[in-house]
């Protein structure tokens, strides 16, 4: 290099450093603005290309942005997923699900039904418990695993009543020519007399082989309404058929009513096989804890099996959470009835979202509140003031004279009392005034009259009850909005104002 140019390049030397470093600092500050775009058609001719350090940094910032866009698709399409398998879970009695404390309950039943469809047996059976004790998950248990066998596939002829929909024997008996398709088997004379239908039943049923013939299989559930059917003879015929007929037939009944044999006639019952299967709720808290964890397990064949395994540890920390286990043993001492349970449940399962995607103990507690709330006080928390007063004069009069009816010219009375006495925190209503609100009480069912009132009686000496007690009404003042001292006062008062 030549003395000249060596002398010119330190000459400029310090020139050249400031241009670099101003240099610099521009594509940092164009880089960190978002306003530096490596795209050749987008780039001005001031800017150099990009250096791949920062090609490299912007497309792991490009790709961070779409992989975290990715995950939220995903926890949202697994919250959705999540809450269909456990709505399906609690919302439906299907064979899916597991049976609690009933095996040995499972273990009859199915091997009664087998009789009837392997063996071609005919039997009856009663299944017996409270409500919510899972009669109808067992029957349909039973019958799922009984459908499966390779002896009974497509060999099995089902007839399901319901006391609450077949009213007396003639809709039931329809009903049973429907479901067994035989409306068309002899044209017009199946929709004839009750008598006609049931004896061409009655004859298909006998005429049939033990051998060669369809079981059939008769579910009656809300067995204690078919009792009071007059002279109890749809009873008589199905339990006489699954003693008699040819035909295998097999009657279950499942019904809550612990008497429902005292109910039977004399001839019913001696037909009756007595074959009774009890279900009691039995289990104690540790076990009604371990039946939380299950109902809120995700199963094995969850898509996303990360995510099920975080969801499944979430559930056994919550249930060794000292406020789930309060909140559980308060339903716990209750009902032991697992549909409150599911109800609970799904409360808490429908708060989960992709910004919460897992069960907190806040959200059972929110759940516990909404399942245990008084759908009358949190009417009343919508009245007005004149309503509260009316509701509160009702209570008064209840007080007094111990439960008997009153009408509104007594309620009017007794509200015109408290007025009088503190009449700067009330209004002086008119009376149509407060019939008109007397009248909304009545379409809210807050107040029911005890008869039906007649076109001539008046309005105001109607007799009529009031449908709330005093916790309610007390508890529901405490939370009502800017309530009047003085109404709260006159509330708590165990004195009418006389």
């Amino acid at each position: 290099m030549s003395t000249y140019r060596l002398a010119e390049l330190c000459e400029n030397k310090d020139t050249d450093i400031g241009k670099r470093e101003s240099l610099r600092q521009s594509r940092c500050l164009c880089f960190l603005s978002g306003l530096l775009l490596c795209n050749p058609t987008n780039r001005s001719a001031s800017h150099p290309p990009c250096r791949p350090s920062q090609l490299t940094l912007q497309a792991r910032t490009a790709m961070s942005k779409r992989k975290a866009k990715e995950s939220s698709g995903a926890s949202a399409e697994c919250i959705s997923q999540v809450q269909k398998v456990l709505r399906e879970r609690f919302c439906h009695h299907d064979a899916t699900g597991k049976l609690f404390g009933l095996e040995h309950q499972y273990r009859n039943l199915l091997e009664l039904l087998k009789r009837t469809t392997v063996h071609g047996e005919s039997n009856s059976v009663l299944i017996i418990g409270p409500r919510g004790s899972g009669k109808t998950a067992l029957l349909n248990h039973a019958l799922k695993d009984l459908k499966e066998m390779k002896q009974v596939q497509g060999n099995l002829l089902e007839v399901h009543l319901n006391g609450l929909l077949q009213t007396n024997d003639k809709i039931a008996l329809k009903e049973i020519t429907r479901q067994l398709q035989l409306e068309n088997v002899v044209g017009d004379k199946v929709f004839g007399s009750f008598a006609e239908n049931l004896a061409f039943l009655l004859e298909a049923l006998k005429k049939g082989d033990r051998a060669s013939s369809c079981p059939v299989l008769f579910v009656l559930d809300e067995f204690d309404l078919f009792v009071h059917h007059k002279n109890q003879t749809l009873l008589y015929n199905l339990f006489d058929v699954s003693q008699s007929a040819q035909t295998p037939v097999t009657v279950v009944g499942l019904t809550c009513r612990q008497d429902i044999l005292e109910l039977l006639e004399k001839r019913v019952k001696s037909r009756f096989s007595h074959r009774q299967i009890y279900l009691l709720n039995s289990f104690d808290f540790r076990q009604y804890l371990k039946i939380f964890k299950e109902q809120l397990s995700l199963p094995d064949k969850f898509p996303d099996d990360s995510f099920a395994q975080r969801w499944n540890n979430n559930i056994q920390s919550l249930a060794e959470d000292k406020v789930v286990q309060d909140v559980l043993k308060n339903l716990f001492h209750h009902t032991k009835d697992l549909r409150s349970l599911h109800l609970l449940l799904m409360l808490a399962v429908c708060r989960v979202t992709v910004q919460h995607p897992l069960v907190t103990p806040a959200h059972l507690q929110e759940a516990s509140k909404h399942f245990g709330a008084d759908s009358k006080a949190n009417i009343v928390h919508g009245l007005s003031v004149l309503e509260i007063c009316l509701i509160i004069a009702m209570k008064h009069l209840n007080d007094v004279y111990e439960g008997e009816p009153f009408n509104f010219q007594m309620v009017y009375n007794e509200f015109q009392k408290f007025t009088q006495r503190k009449a700067h925190c009330m209004n002086n209503f008119e009376k149509p005034v407060v019939m008109k609100a007397f009248e909304h009480l009545l379409q809210l069912e807050l107040v029911k009259p005890i008869e039906r009132p007649s076109v001539r009686a008046q309005k105001e000496y109607l007799l009529m009850r009031l449908l709330l007690d005093n916790n309610q009404i007390m508890d529901a003042l405490q939370l009502y909005p800017n309530c009047p001292t003085d109404v709260k006062q006159w509330a708590a008062s165990s004195l009418s104002w006389l």
